[in-house]
């Protein structure tokens, strides 16, 4: 039996793929969870065989929650889920060591596959992005190659995704256990790092590089 976490921030699609995991007969739905946050906390709580996440998501997204999942050198597989074949997000998952990378639309038959392979420790990627796979394994790719994000920290990360969900230093403080002071100071040198003159400028680019979705 295949152990399954699920991130996902829309109720209706995470009951949707826990229906069609559940009919398969070999996977079983340890849990779910609705941000980046939550899916980090119970994948080392429930150390699940794989965590099948969205990547847009509030609090902290999938790529974040992948990054730190490795840094916490968690056992658990990570299948990422995405309404984009986004060249930026395929390079970043592979880097956080990612093990597979399923379109939205493809939530069929091949999710049910590509928790099978990627349960095993293989990688599954979609087809329709295989060519930026290769590219992106390509010795002589860089990630650092024309995003700025990449040589931000987890935690500012996190911070700058708060600050593009409009939630205020106070706001994101609580939610970080840390004092106000240190959230503006994160934000001082977010803009600094990333050449922003204002808030502005860092929600714009924490949109450009994918860190929030454009509708956020």
């Amino acid at each position: 039996m295949i152990h399954v976490l699920i991130a996902e921030d829309h109720l209706m699609v995470r009951e949707g793929i826990r229906a069609l995991l559940e009919k398969a007969g070999d996977i079983h739905v340890m849990g779910e969870a609705s941000n980046g946050q939550e899916a980090i906390e119970m994948t080392e709580a429930l150390k699940p065989d794989v965590l099948i996440m969205d990547i847009m998501m509030p609090r902290m997204n999938g790529i974040q929650a992948a990054e730190n999942i490795r840094e916490l050198k968690l056992s658990t597989y990570i299948l990422l889920l995405s309404m984009y074949s986004d060249e930026g997000f395929v390079h970043q998952a592979l880097q956080y060591g990612v093990k597979g990378y399923v379109l939205k639309s493809s939530v069929s038959d091949e999710l049910l596959q590509a928790v099978r392979i990627v349960a095993g420790g293989k990688t599954y990627f979609s087809s329709s992005i295989s060519e930026i796979v290769e590219s992106a394994t390509n010795p002589h790719f860089t990630l650092q190659d024309g995003d700025p994000l990449s040589n931000l920290s987890p935690r500012e990360k996190e911070i700058l995704q708060l600050i593009a969900e409009e939630y205020t230093s106070a706001e994101i403080g609580k939610m970080l256990f840390i004092t106000e002071k240190t959230v503006e100071k994160h934000r001082t040198k977010l803009m600094e790092k990333l050449n922003a003159r204002n808030l502005a400028g860092l929600v714009r680019l924490a949109v450009k590089y994918h860190l929030v979705d454009k509708d956020t």
